[in-house]
């Protein structure tokens, strides 16, 4: 009998479209990034680990990976525990929780290169509501001066107290004690309405059923109901919550070229930026390629974090 080639050939564009589309540009970048080559050249010289190495030994390119990781480590578990905690409070409510997930999830469908400019206003030093919201506070006493000068690090004795309060304010974006907290805190602004509704999807899936027999074994705070019952059963949506967070924190872009542009003193040179910068801004295609195979490595080291977790079963079945 002979078996007909029809699925073949219904599968053979989307091959050659992954392929062309997906893999070919890994193997160029890889290829470039060996190289010295730029836009416009009609050639190229092979340049060896050059590229790698001038990433390894800069102190720009060394600003670059630990800005990046350092707003990951700040967004990422931020984002997680505000998505769970949201979507447990909203799961709980029995009137209202609709409106609470359009709410939420509105920084997720807003354009946040719109949304990145009407945070550059609102961080404003002088017209911000921000720092009108602090400069306001001075005024209600030194209480609140005090705490407020602790939390931003300033110091208490300064004039924090009438027309001098002003004065003491952060630039929020153009300092650089600030600046990569700020985008940090735009960043998880963004992402938790994503993590929440994943979250709510998960919690669907976890059979009333457990919860039942969990108060019968002796679960009757919702503390220990939460952590015998819906902890371990959300196990599968952890990781790929995380994951997928992780993933989308190392591809930050659009806040740092409307809000910083990898500045001040580098504080905010995240990976996507620094991409940008060196392909598109200097045509230095051979270092924004090394930058973009180190990216793809990150990604691939979390991708295949998710599936070893996920292979392990983590939940029960």
């Amino acid at each position: 009998m002979v078996q007909s080639r029809a699925p073949i050939w219904f599968v053979t564009p989307a091959i050659i479209l992954m392929f062309l589309l997906l893999i070919a540009p890994v193997f160029v970048a890889a290829t470039l990034s060996f190289t010295d080559y730029s836009l416009g050249d009609p050639g190229f010289n092979w340049v060896g680990a050059e590229n790698y190495e001038a990433l390894a030994n800069r102190s720009s390119y060394k600003k670059m990976f630990i800005a990046s990781l350092t707003y990951v480590l700040i967004v990422v578990p931020i984002s997680v525990l505000l998505g769970l905690g949201s979507a447990l409070l909203i799961s709980s409510l029995r009137f209202g929780g609709e409106l609470y997930k359009a709410v939420f999830f509105l920084p997720v469908m807003a354009t946040l290169l719109a949304m990145a400019f009407v945070w550059e206003f609102t961080l404003d030093p002088i017209v911000g509501v921000v720092n009108e919201t602090l400069r306001s506070g001075c005024d209600v006493g030194w209480v609140y001066s005090l705490l407020t000068g602790l939390w931003l690090g300033l110091d208490p004795a300064t004039s924090w107290y009438g027309h001098g309060c002003a004065e003491d304010f952060p630039l929020w974006l153009g300092d650089k004690k600030y600046a990569l907290g700020t985008i940090a805190f735009i960043g998880i602004w963004q992402a938790f309405g994503f993590n929440m509704v994943l979250y709510l999807a998960g919690l669907t899936a976890v059979p009333r059923e457990l919860y039942q027999a969990s108060e019968m074994d002796g679960a009757d705070s919702a503390w220990e109901r939460f952590w015998l019952v819906t902890w371990p059963m959300l196990g599968p949506t952890h990781v790929f919550v995380v994951t997928i967070t992780s993933i989308r924190s190392f591809q930050v872009f659009d806040t740092v070229e409307a809000l910083t542009r990898g500045g001040p003193s580098k504080s905010t040179y995240l990976m996507i930026y620094a991409m940008f910068e060196k392909g598109i801004q200097q045509n230095l295609i051979g270092v924004g390629s090394a930058i973009t195979i180190i990216f793809l490595g990150f990604v691939l080291a979390l991708t295949l974090t998710q599936v070893y977790f996920v292979n392990r079963r983590v939940h029960y079945s």
